[in-house]
Parts: C-alpha cells; sequence; structure tokens
C-alpha cells in the first residue's frame, strides 16, 4: 500500500461510559448514537471541512484542513450536547471526551491516517473530561488569535504511551471555565534518597496480563523497601496512578519522593519483555533504564529475576545520582549523608591520596552522626586502600579494622555497610566467622543486595568455604552481570578453584576477573601465580610485568596480608616463586 506523509489537524472523541450504558439498556444506546452520528456529528464535521477516517465503536477519529475548523467544530458539537441532555437523567446523559492536535501523520492509499498525529490526538481526548476539548500546545497555537477561548493550562502532561510530556490546554464548552486547581504543596523530601515504583503499564493489550504486571510490581516495591538508606513509598499510594496518565514532575510533588520508578510488559507470541526506566522526579531526568526478556513458560521464574535485578541495578544508579546531587549542594547545607555522598568519588579510585580525602569527608560525617555504620564502613575501606597501596602503614591498618569492627558488632542493618566491614574483617584480621556472620546479617536485610553478594563470595572463598561462595558468587553475577564489582565474583571462581588444586580452570576465572576489573597489581600477581602453577610460565610473565608496572613495590607476602586462608596463600606464593619472584621486600619483574 502506497503511503504519504503530510501535516493534519486531527480531532478524536468518544463516548463516556458508552460500556456500562450500553450494558443496561443495548438497544436504546446505539439507536441514539446512530442518531447522533446522522444527526449531530457527520454533518457537523462535513460542514466543517473535515472527514471521518475511522470509527472506533463509540468513537471517531476525523481529519481536518486547518486546526480552526477542528477546534469549531468540537465547540458546536460539545455545544450541542448540553442542550440534547437538558432535562435527562445523568445516567443516560451522552457526553464526550475530545481531544485535538495538530502533528504529522502517514496517509495509506485507502485513506487511514496513522502515526503520532494521531496518536497524541487519541491520548488527549483519554485524559479530556467529559464535555470538554483538550488541545495541545501545536493546536492551541493555531487557535489562540483566532478563535475567543478561555482555557485551563494544563501544562506538560504524560499521556499513555508517548515517551515526551505534551503540553495541554482544557477548553471547557457552554459554562464557566473552570478554573485551574491549585498546585498541591510538595511533600517535603525525606531526610534519605526516596522513591515509588509507579504501576507498570500491561503493553501486551491482554488483560491476562494485569495480575502478573501488579504482582512484579509490589515485590519491585517490596524489595526496595528493604534497602534501608532508602525512602519507598507505600503500594497503596503509589497504586492511586495506576491507569492514569501522569507527570511524573506532579507525581514527585504528590509523593514527595525524589525519584520515580516506571515500566511496562509486552507479551509477543511466547515472549515476554518488560522496560524499567529511573527518572528523577525533579527534572524528569532519566537515570537509568533496561528491559529484561523471557519466556510465557518462565513467567514466576522471571517475575522473581526481574525484580531482583530491578533493585540490584538501582541501587548503584541511586547512589550515583545521590553523589552528583550531593555535589550540586552548597557546603553550609550539607548533613551527614551528603558528606558521605561527596566521600564515594574518592573512595572507589584506591589511591592512597584520594582515599585521605575522603577519610576527611566520612570523619565529618561522624562528627555530626557518630554511629553512621556506612561511614565507618567506608573508613575502614580508604584505611586499607591506604595500608595496601601505602606503604603498608600498621596504623592504617589497625584502623580500618577498628571501624571494620564498630560495624559488625552494631546493630547495623545497612547490608552494604556490613558486608563492606565484614571483608576487612576477614581481609585485615582473618577472621572468617565474624565475616560471615556480618554477611548472612547483611542477606537477611537485603536478600537482593548485588554488592553483598560479591563480596560474600569473596569473603567466603579466601576463608576457604568454596561451597557456599560459589552460590553467592553464581547469584551475583545473575543479580547484576555488569555491575562495577562483577570481577570479585569471577575472583571468588578463581580462588575457588585454586583451593581445590583445578589450576587451568582458576586461570579461566582469574583472567575474566583481569579483564572485567580494574587496574590492580593484586589481581594480576594471583593471575600469573595460577598461571605459573598451571604450567603456562610464558603468559605467567607477561602478566606479572603488568602487575609490577602498576605497583612496582609489590611484595609476594601480600598474598597473605590480603587475608587469604593459609592453605590458598600457600600456592599463590608457591606460584609466584616459580616465576622468580623470591625477594619479599624488592621483587624483580620475571625476565
Amino acid at each position: 500500500m502506497r503511503e504519504t506523509r503530510k501535516l493534519a489537524a486531527i480531532l478524536a472523541a468518544d463516548i463516556v461510559g458508552f460500556s456500562r450504558m450500553a450494558g443496561a439498556d443495548e438497544d436504546r444506546t446505539l439507536a441514539r448514537l446512530r442518531a447522533l452520528r446522522s444527526d449531530l456529528i457527520d454533518p457537523t464535521i462535513a460542514v466543517h471541512h473535515g472527514r471521518v477516517f475511522k470509527r472506533t465503536g463509540d468513537g471517531i477519529l476525523s481529519e481536518f484542513r486547518s486546526v480552526v475548523d477542528a477546534v469549531r467544530c468540537a465547540i458546536e458539537i460539545q455545544s450541542a450536547m448540553i442542550d440534547r441532555n437538558a432535562g435527562v437523567e445523568e445516567a443516560r446523559r451522552i457526553e464526550f471526551r475530545v481531544g485535538v492536535h495538530l502533528g504529522d501523520v502517514v496517509e495509506e492509499s485507502d485513506g487511514d491516517l496513522m502515526g503520532d498525529g494521531v496518536n497524541i490526538a487519541a491520548r488527549l481526548e483519554g485524559v479530556a473530561k467529559p464535555g470538554t476539548i483538550c488541545l495541545s500546545d501545536d493546536a492551541y497555537r493555531q487557535v489562540k488569535a483566532r478563535l475567543d477561548l478561555a482555557v485551563v493550562d494544563l501544562g506538560p502532561t504524560m499521556l499513555k504511551n508517548i515517551a515526551v510530556p505534551v503540553h495541554a490546554y482544557s477548553l471547557q464548552v457552554g459554562g464557566a471555565v473552570e478554573a485551574k486547581p491549585a498546585e498541591p504543596a510538595r511533600l517535603a523530601l525525606p531526610d534519605k534518597p526516596s522513591i515509588a515504583v509507579l504501576p507498570f503499564q500491561n503493553m501486551s493489550g491482554d488483560p491476562k496480563q494485569e495480575y502478573f504486571v501488579d504482582g512484579m510490581v509490589e515485590d519491585i516495591i517490596t524489595g526496595l523497601s528493604r534497602i534501608r538508606w532508602l525512602f519507598v513509598i507505600a503500594r497503596n499510594s503509589s497504586f492511586t496512578y495506576k491507569g492514569k496518565a501522569v507527570d511524573i514532575r506532579q507525581v514527585g510533588r504528590e509523593l514527595g519522593v525524589r525519584y520515580v520508578l516506571e515500566g511496562g510488559i509486552r507479551k509477543a507470541g511466547r515472549r515476554l519483555r518488560i522496560t524499567a526506566q529511573l527518572i528523577e522526579a525533579e527534572n524528569g531526568a532519566h537515570i537509568w533504564a533496561d528491559r529484561f526478556d523471557g519466556a510465557v513458560e518462565d513467567i514466576f521464574d522471571l517475575q522473581d529475576e526481574i525484580t531482583e535485578k530491578v533493585v540490584a541495578i538501582i541501587e548503584p544508579n541511586l547512589i550515583r545520582a545521590e553523589i552528583e546531587r550531593s555535589a550540586r549542594k552548597r557546603p553550609e547545607s550539607l548533613d551527614a549523608q551528603d558528606l558521605i555522598w561527596r566521600a564515594l568519588p574518592h573512595t572507589r579510585t584506591w589511591r592512597p591520596a584520594d582515599s585521605r580525602i575522603a577519610i576527611k569527608f566520612l570523619e565529618s560525617a561522624l562528627a555530626l552522626e557518630s554511629n553512621n555504620a556506612y561511614a565507618h564502613a567506608q573508613i575502614a575501606n580508604c584505611r586499607y586502600n591506604c595500608f595496601i597501596y601505602g606503604g603498608l602503614d600498621p596504623n592504617d591498618r589497625d584502623e580500618a579494622v577498628r571501624h571494620a569492627r564498630i560495624v559488625v558488632t552494631s546493630a547495623a542493618d545497612n547490608a552494604n555497610a556490613l558486608s563492606m566491614a565484614a571483608l576487612y574483617v576477614a581481609l585485615l584480621d582473618k577472621d572468617y566467622a565474624a565475616a560471615k556472620a556480618a554477611i548472612d546479617r547483611a542477606l537477611s536485610h537485603n536478600p537482593s543486595s548485588a554488592q553483598t553478594h560479591f563480596l560474600g563470595a569473596f569473603i567466603l572463598a579466601v576463608g576457604g568455604d568454596c561451597l557456599e561462595a560459589r552460590t553467592l558468587a553464581t547469584r551475583a553475577l545473575r543479580l547484576s552481570p555488569r555491575d562495577t564489582i562483577a570481577f570479585m565474583a569471577h575472583h571468588a571462581l578463581g580462588v575457588c578453584d585454586l583451593y581445590d588444586g583445578k589450576f587451568d580452570e582458576a586461570c579461566a576465572h582469574y583472567g575474566r576477573a583481569v579483564q572485567s576489573g580494574p587496574a590492580r597489581a593484586y589481581l594480576y600477581m594471583d593471575h600469573a601465580a595460577v598461571l605459573s602453577l598451571a604450567g603456562r610460565t610464558e603468559e605467567a610473565k607477561k602478566v606479572a610485568r603488568h602487575g609490577l608496572d602498576l605497583e612496582p613495590n609489590w611484595r609476594i607476602r601480600l598474598h597473605s596480608e590480603i587475608g587469604y586462608a593459609p592453605e590458598i596463600a600457600d600456592k599463590l606464593i608457591a606460584g609466584s616463586r616459580l616465576l622468580g619472584l623470591t625477594d619479599l621486600d624488592t621483587p624483580s619483574a620475571p625476565s
């Protein structure tokens, strides 16, 4: 079929509550509709130089040569309906909603029109109140100087299945123009990041999928609620927006949240596709978006997987957004949490100089909130970096252990704080039992925490508990396969194979850890040691040279210092010595 693009004024109209009226008295309702079409609607459209190109049961879609003609036609129809409904009981009144838009359309050879111009007009009709006309900004600009109209500015309006908000205006016919309701006062934002999860859209057109969509959203809300530093709006409040076209910024104001998560589900044959996106409510900026695919037969497994992945992936994106937001705040307005957000970028380079900067922010946060578990855990992290990469100062080691112990012996319920503190209790104090207990507590508070799974897998592996370490590592990679710390799961799996004497398998996992992880000397030196144990000497020498380029002062005893159980550390040291790295204090690059 041939098609032609053009600009057209589109009028969309349908009857409010038609299904209800037809259900009560189908014959009379259909007779009244036929009479309206022949006596009022079709003649009025023709008089104003329009044409009906599609009928949808109780609705119509019409094309006009100009927006002025389309709006005049809509006003005449709505005015006539006021007269026709006079004296008719409310339950039997026929009332129209009308939407008008000027936009680009595609005309096919049979005269049908399609495209965004049609879709937006239809969605505008959907948000119009009974008896009113809803105009897009494009349409209103064409008529405001030519017609004497009193309109209500609805502002940017989210329309169903339309990606970008459309500025809309409401035109009341035959009575006083209803005043625009006063904008409700914005609820005060909580003192921590806050989020609302809106009902996801069922985009498949299959009502039977509604239960799945709603159930998935409820599970996501439950999962996010386990993140202790996050304020999550309850299901009963967020579900008041179900089936409505919403403005994300309005949702943020009405619910008092900084972030909104929304999405949809589409079914195609035996496959399901689910999309989700995280939006900053204040400015409508998209922070993160992803999609998930699966088979209908696995619908419940898919639901669990999506819930876990969304919860796992959304957390680091929220943290990044909070770091950026905090960086924009004035220094005199910083509270303890803002100081922690400001510290975080400096904690992630692993450089001692950056760690010292972060420690100052974190100590300031503790001065305001002495029992903040996450601040203590991050100081332990920074002190560890200073110890390993800054000269093995015993004071750094002792301070790292002290702050980590404060967290694991407290009543903290922050999974990220517990898992981070557990890491340094294991690596620096070699108290694997206390570290494992902290990981178990962290998972009880947030079973979907990807960080806890990654760190827990490594802690258990270096402690020799390889069975559970493999389970956590595999689950971690499923929860967040593109995570910035995913290398720790590969490292953990490599340690487990090394422990079992499976050197070739260990080499593969260490290789993945090096490829996906940050450029850290210990990853290269561990990998080199395992390659040498597998008899792959030339490869091992190349990898070791990379490691020593990164950290010329590397010491073989660091295999023990970073917390490996003796049976694992001994194997790594043996592998290193096979490469000629026998001098513990002044290593030389393998030749």
